[in-house]
């Protein structure tokens, strides 16, 4: 892999002032699209796939998504103390694991949308090809994740790439949605009509219901999710390729070279780490927030405001809200500092998630509304990946003699953040189910409109404000962040100047 990436033609990685250059930037960021690309289609795709494509019961469908993300969780933190245990190669520390999990990933992903002919082995076949795709992402997401903290030891720079980075992401979304929807969107299993009778035991049916899916149309819409995941798994390789080639680690030479850590040690030296743990809870709620809104806001649109054939479209309109956002917020954050930008763009999104159950049906509110939900999923999405290196920076200076624990740090937060995912699907799945939610019905009952108001305002609503009292703890502010950033730099200078007297 070395001798192949020296054969290419050299990218011009820093310019003459050691400064990263546009193109690392650019070949940075795009490394963190596939994971966005892959969880979107996942995200608003597989839960529809599995019940109206595979045709697996609504029980077998909800274990299958619940222990995935549960598995998921569990797999960041393992990952994340192996690839803080791993040797520095030719190819960096980060960058053999990326490109060793690429292939098994993709094709695991393709499985997942593949319908196996033996009935009885359907589940087991989802269960096993989701949860496996889960932990070789994770050994993509991880090393790349913590490839912040060694593309440069400049902490401006690390900011720039993160707002480069979180762009491509967001705009990965964009593409993920795009994709899957456009290819097998026309293919999707139609609602069907009829009238709503509530059962003796509280349940809910369909009556006059008289749909029929032939069985070619099953097998178009079979063909159409695994073109969708084959154009999905080229993008896949080709944005690692770019990672990988146009991308080059630092090695930290002046650092004293420490004793790897043992697991639980890590865990306790993370978990022990105020600053860290307390801008984590932060996000732990406002992420909550958001995926209650992103999980519940299609059938929101779909049913209780009654736009079923316009809500692909309205999530298209939040992720191209949020893409252009992303480099407002990095500009703000730069001005007015990190904490501000917390307070004011989370909290952006919180008029209109009131707003939006409070007044009849509008497809123009519902417009307006996300692009505003879209502005505040830019801020979601930058600040916690720009304000980490933050922490670890002032963990750095508090511990001048620990190195190798980036990636740790990196994992237990995506470690948390996939916790509060699986947390709001299980939370959203339960509350429809106990609601009486009909599915593929073109209507619900009214106990299942006024949950779904519930999930994508009232609960969303407490969560962030919730989030934001964890915030008002959280003690780096710029002045601490800046004197920081001052004594690495001279930290980084004597070392040199120690390494070279030694030469």
């Amino acid at each position: 892999a070395e001798s192949l990436k020296s054969s290419l033609p050299v990218l011009q990685l820093r310019d003459e002032s050691g400064r990263l250059s546009v193109c690392s930037k650019l070949c940075y960021a795009i490394g963190g699209a596939p994971y966005q690309i892959t969880g979107s289609a996942l995200g608003f795709f597989l839960q529809i796939y599995l019940l109206d494509v595979a045709q697996l019961d609504t029980f077998y469908a909800s274990i299958i998504l619940f222990v995935g993300r549960a598995w998921d969780a569990v797999t960041d933190p393992t990952v994340g103390f192996l690839v803080s245990r791993s040797r520095w190669t030719r190819c960096g520390r980060m960058m053999p694991w990326i490109l060793i999990s690429t292939p098994f990933a993709v094709l695991t992903y393709f499985l997942i949308w593949y319908v196996p002919s033996v009935e009885q082995w359907k589940v087991l076949w989802y269960l096993i090809f989701y949860c496996l795709f889960q932990s070789l992402q994770t050994c993509f997401h991880v090393p790349y994740s913590a490839l912040t903290m060694f593309i440069s030891m400049d902490q401006k720079e690390r900011d720039s790439a993160t707002a480069y980075r979180m762009t491509a992401e967001v705009l990965g979304s964009v593409v993920g949605t795009a994709i899957q929807g456009q290819i097998v969107g026309g293919a999707i299993t139609p609602c069907l009509p009829g009238n709503l009778e509530v059962l003796d035991n509280g349940n809910t049916t369909l009556l006059g219901s008289d749909v029929n899916i032939s069985h070619i149309s099953l097998d178009e819409t079979k063909r159409a999710y695994l073109i969708a995941s084959a154009v999905i798994c080229v993008l896949y390789v080709l944005c690692a390729a770019v990672l990988f080639l146009g991308v080059r680690e630092q090695e930290e030479c002046g650092r004293l070279k420490t004793e790897p850590m043992s697991f639980f040690e890590g865990m306790r030296m993370v978990m022990g780490y105020g600053p860290y743990v307390k801008l984590v809870m932060g996000f732990l709620f406002t992420s909550l927030a958001f995926m209650l809104l992103e999980g519940n806001f299609a059938l929101f649109i779909s049913y209780t405001m009654g736009f079923r054939n316009d809500f692909q479209n309205i999530l298209l309109v939040i992720m191209l809200s949020g893409t252009l956002s992303i480099p407002f917020w990095q500009w703000f954050l730069t001005r007015f500092g990190k904490k501000t930008a917390v307070y004011i763009g989370i909290t952006w999104a919180v008029p209109f998630m009131i707003l939006i159950v409070c007044i009849e049906s509008s497809l123009i509110v519902a417009y307006v509304v996300s692009v505003a939900a879209g502005v505040s999923v830019a801020a979601a999405f930058l600040l916690p990946w720009s304000m980490l290196p933050d922490v670890v920076d002032d963990f750095k200076v508090k511990n001048p003699d620990s190195s190798g624990h980036e990636a740790i740090f990196y994992s237990f937060y995506v470690f948390f953040t996939k916790f509060a995912s699986g947390i709001s699907l299980g939370i959203s799945t339960l509350s429809l189910d106990f609601a009486g939610y009909v599915t593929r019905g073109c209507s619900q009952p009214d106990a299942v409109n006024l949950t779904l108001k519930v999930l994508v305002s009232a609960a969303p609503v407490v969560l962030i404000f919730l989030g934001l009292l964890i915030f008002k703890t959280y003690p780096i502010d710029e002045e601490r962040r800046q004197g920081n950033r001052k004594l690495l730099n001279q930290d980084s200078d004597t070392e040199s100047t120690e390494l070279g007297s030694v030469v």
